[in-house]
């Protein structure tokens, strides 16, 4: 494993991350599902006005450790390489959907988040957030680690 390929792996992670929680908003209004990736995991573990921040760091923690494992692989992932970050992407996301009914029946703050597993709309919104954050990740990954 190559430690500096896959910190700099991490780096592009976690800034796709943010850009995913940035435009959050604009895809909310797009797709008329007020689902927010920050919220789910921070208040997962805590409560009150400290889920926000718990929210963001979880989440920019859960893209870097995907940006470095990203990092390892992509060099050996078939497709061109402007393909490989959002097609590593698009995996993810097809295989995590499932959890979305899990996590609706058994996050802590459920009666606080918006239903997802039956709301038109929301792979959809899912599936534009995993292709942007799999754009960003894999274009700042080649251009790092190039």
């Amino acid at each position: 494993m190559n430690r500096v390929r896959m910190t700099r792996g991490a780096a592009a992670g976690a800034v796709a991350a943010a850009v995913w929680a940035l435009q959050q908003p604009a895809d909310q209004r797009v797709f008329g599902v007020p689902y927010d990736d920050t919220e789910l995991l921070g208040k997962f573990v805590t409560r009150g006005p400290a889920w926000r921040p718990a929210g963001w760091a979880i989440h920019l923690a859960n893209g870097a450790a995907f940006g470095a494992a990203y990092a390892h692989l992509a060099p050996r992932m078939p497709g061109p390489a402007w393909a490989r970050g959002p097609l590593a992407a698009m995996v993810e996301n097809v295989v995590s959907w499932p959890g979305v009914a899990l996590s609706e029946r058994l996050h802590p703050a459920r009666e606080e988040l918006p239903a997802l597993w039956r709301v038109p709309g929301a792979f959809a919104q899912a599936t534009w957030r995993h292709l942007l954050f799999g754009a960003v990740l894999g274009e700042l990954e080649r251009r790092l680690n190039d």
